[in-house]
This record gives structure tokens, sequence and C-alpha cells, in this order.
């Protein structure tokens, strides 16, 4: 079993050197095997002929792009560290990560030099800047006098992504090389892909979904991966269908608009060449995913990761038959367990903390010792932060973070279970509940409301709606509509920010 990026790209190159693995739309350009070897070894060179040492972190602050790619296999390929940095990240944000990373270079697109100015002007030491353009052919120079990359070892560190931070300052998630190709290893098992597989990547390379399942995994299994630079509703089924892209990788929030869309029938786009729809990154309600179902006839396969866990720890059966709609799937690739506050197990059923454990997991924090020590148990154990259950057949049910559970007057109310209520509402395009002070019940609930383009509802209206729903003592006592949920670069929705929404009328057309 290989457990290095080298590795991999190395036996793509010889066993299939003139296969495409990588596509990129706008720029009308692909590379193949053989082209991701060489583009990885240059640039490998050209990190040591910068001065960049064996373990280095190297950045990347770069919208997807043929260049984008290249740079993220090539940096670990070269034994190096890869540190995509967030581009919905503020200045601040950005100073932070690159002060604490060590990073001792930056690849940077043309459109982020004045952010990436602003962010260095504050830092203490000399940081190099490379400019480029993420669909440009070639923008590396020649190098001078290195001839032979040095060895990568399967704990060397190969990926570093920091966390967003929401409860505090950003901690860096440090992956070694085994833990980013057991997750790719992981995808392209649960899967069953292969070469002639080409998956469609909505997702920034900046999260590690995008990373592990759509950039990772196709190198793994020797398939292709088509990359625009953005995901759009208007053109998403006009790409599958052109590259005939046999599965395609996606979060709830892109789920939700997809349904709200056009259907690639009454385009009359061919996309009878996709095998399933993966869903990741967040809980996936089970009126969405049966919706998507019906209205474009692709089956969905619900899993779940964590960065720290190199994205997959939870898939369901490629078999519909098998699946469990409402769950993320059993533990694939590694262990898993449902715990108590002590660490202990819980048997099926009963709600605890959900615990991972395999060669996926991270290596730990970024020069932080104390929350590395934290987020393991002495044996190996990682804490996941997620409530849930098991089910007799090992299917995790997920109901909340523990630090977003809701607890109105001693009753544990996981909100979840408020956002899918909310979505059952035929003017709901999302919702979402978070906890607020409540001198009386202690908590109360709050909702934060998107309405449907051209739709209308009361506050009044929804109120009797959740009534009905979820019954008196459940039903959200604040409403406020806006015009969009606060989201991570996954599009999982940041329940802490809720708490920041302006407040909102009695509804809105």
């Amino acid at each position: 079993m290989l457990r290095t990026i080298r590795e991999y790209v190395d036996m793509q190159a010889a066993q299939r050197p003139d296969d495409v693995y990588l596509i990129a739309p706008e720029a009308n350009r692909s590379m193949t095997f053989a082209g991701l070897q060489q583009a990885s070894r240059l640039l490998g060179r050209h990190l040591a002929d910068r001065g960049i040492k064996p373990g280095d972190k190297v950045a990347l602050l770069m919208h997807n792009g043929y260049q984008t790619c290249r740079l993220f296999i090539g940096v670990m390929y070269g034994g190096f560290c890869v540190t995509p940095l967030n581009l919905l990240a503020q200045p601040s944000q950005l100073e932070y990560v690159l002060e604490h990373s060590d990073a001792g270079i930056v690849f940077v697109s043309s459109d982020q030099v004045e952010r990436i100015n602003a962010a260095l002007a504050g830092l203490k030491r000399a940081v190099q800047v490379v400019v480029c353009d993420v669909d440009a052919e070639e923008f590396l120079p020649a190098v001078q006098g290195i001839s032979a990359l040095p060895p990568v070892g399967e704990e060397d560190d190969a990926l570093m992504m920091y966390t967003s931070g929401t409860t505090g300052k950003p901690k860096g998630v440090v992956l070694a090389n085994r833990s980013v190709v057991s997750g790719g290893q992981f995808v392209s098992a649960a899967h069953a892909l292969g070469p002639e597989d080409r998956v469609l990547a909505s997702l920034p390379l900046y999260h590690i979904n995008a990373q592990i399942v759509t950039a990772t995994a196709p190198l793994v299994h020797g398939g292709s991966v088509v990359l625009p630079h953005r995901f759009g509703v208007s053109g998403f089924w006009d790409t599958v269908a052109k590259y005939r892209c046999t599965w395609i990788n996606v979060v709830p929030t892109i789920i939700s608009y997809l349904l709200n869309g056009p259907d690639p029938a009454e385009k009359n786009l061919d996309v009878s060449a996709v095998r399933f729809c993966r869903s990741a990154s967040a809980p996936l309600p089970p009126n969405q995913h049966r919706a998507f179902e019906a209205k474009f006839r692709i089956g969905v396969i619900e899993t779940m990761g964590l960065t720290e866990t190199a994205a997959p720890c939870f898939t369901n059966p490629l078999d519909l038959a098998l699946r469990k709609i409402g769950s993320p799937g059993q533990g694939f690739g590694n262990e898993a367990m449902i715990a108590d506050l002590a660490g202990n197990p819980l048997p099926p059923g009963e709600t605890g903390e959900i615990m991972v454990r395999g060669p996926n997991v991270m290596k730990g924090y970024y020069k932080n010792p104390e929350e590395t020590a934290k987020a393991f148990t002495p044996d190996g154990w990682l804490h996941t932060g997620d409530l849930g259950h098991l089910d007799q057949d090992g299917f995790v049910f997920v109901t909340g973070r523990i630090k977003e559970l809701i607890i109105k007057g001693g009753e544990n109310i996981a909100p979840r279970e408020i956002d899918e209520a909310l979505l059952k509402h035929p003017a709901v395009l999302e919702g979402a509940a978070v906890g607020i002070p409540d001198e009386f019940y202690g908590q109360e609930l709050m909702v934060c409301v998107v309405l449907k383009p051209g739709a209308q509802c009361t506050e009044n209206q929804l109120r009797e709606f959740c009534k009905i729903e979820l019954g008196a003592f459940k039903t959200p006592k604040v409403y406020r509509f806006v015009d969009e949920l606060p989201k991570g670069p996954s599009g999982k929705v940041q329940r802490l920010k809720l708490l920041d929404a302006p407040a909102g009328g009695d509804g809105r057309p």
C-alpha cells in the first residue's frame, strides 16, 4: 500500500502517463499524470532553489484553477507541507495564519496581491511572494544546480489546514502523508472508483473536502477531476454533461441551490454518465435528499468527515438499497464509537460524542501541544465534538455539535431538528437555529431564515407551522429573516455567527 503523495504520482505517471488527471474548463487546458509528475518535480526543485527546506510550510492564496491544483499536489510531492489559505479570511486573519504557520513562501493569484500585501505588512519576518495566474500553463523559471529531491516518508508533514476559529484563534491541523493518502484511499474504495471515473469539483481547494475528495482521490484511483473556478448553478449541469462526469461531489448548500435551479432534462443535457452524487461537510436534510433524487434521478451518498480526519470518516454504502437517509453512514477506513463524557463506549441508541481512530487522523495541532492533548484520548481516539448515536447496524446519526447544543429548561434540543422542520415549509430556502439566553428557560431558540426567491412568509405563519412540526416547547421564540446564512468554505452554517444576524421584519417577499 502506497503511503505518500509522491509514490502515487510516480505510480500513475508510470502506469498511465497519457491519461488525463486534471481538466481546467476556463483555461481550456488539461494535464496528464506524466505532466503532473513533471510539474511536481520542477516545483520541488524551484522551491529548494529558493531556500525552502523539506517539511517547510508553503502557503497558497489562490482560487481554483489549473496552477492551483498543480501547486497543491506538487508541494506535497516535493517533500514540503502545503498550507492553503482561506480566500474569505480578513487580512488580520491571514496575517495570523502566515505568522503562526512559519510559511516561508506564499503563492498568490493576481487578484489576491493587495490582500496578501496587507497581511504581510504586520509580519516580523520576510515571506517570499510568488504571483501567478491560476490558468497559466507555466510560470516557474528554470532551476539551476538542483538535481534530486529529498526522500518523503509517510509520517512527514504534507498538509496543514487552519480551522475556522469561531471560538478562538484558528488551529493548524497537521496531516501527514499517510493521512492525506488514507483519505484518498477511503473515498476511492468506498465509492468503487477507478481510472474511468471523473468527478466535478464544486468546492474551493482551500477546503479539506476538495483537497482530499476531488484532488487526492483521483490521484489514488487513476481517475480525473474537472476543476472550475467556482460553483455556479446555471452552468453546473452543462459542465457535467460536457466532460462526461461519472460522479459529483457537493455539500447540502449546493444541493439546495441545484434544487431551485434548472433541470438538465429541460436543456436536453445528457448526464447519464453520473453514477452517484456524494454529499458531505454538513448534514443533508432528508427532505432535500429525497427531492434531489426525485428531480435529477441521481442517487445521493451521504458522508461525513472533518479537517482532523483528512475529510472522510463515515460513508453510506454505494448500494442505495443499503443506505440510511438521515445518516452519514458507517465508519469506513477508521474505527468509530460513541462515548460518554468520561470516554467510555455507549451502546447503540444512546447519545454521546462521536469518536474516531485510524490512519487518516491528524498528527496534531501545530505548535499547540495543549489542544492536541485535549483532542485525543490516551488510547488514540479523536474527539470530534459532534453529538450522535449509533444504531444496531453501526450507522451514525448526528444530532449536532456539543458546543451548539441548545438546553432549554433542562431539555437538550439539537439545532438540526429545528433546521429540518423549517425546510419543510414551502417558502423556506434555508433555515438554522441557535440558542439565545433566556431568563426563564436558561436558553431559548432563535432561527434565521432565508426565503426562496419571490416567496412570502410572515413570522406568525412560520411560528404556527413550527408548532405543528415541532410542538409548542421546541417552537422557536425569535425569527429573523436574512438574505443569507453565515457559512464556512464548505457551506456549513457557522451557528455562533447567527447571533450577530441583523433583526428582520415580519417576513418579506
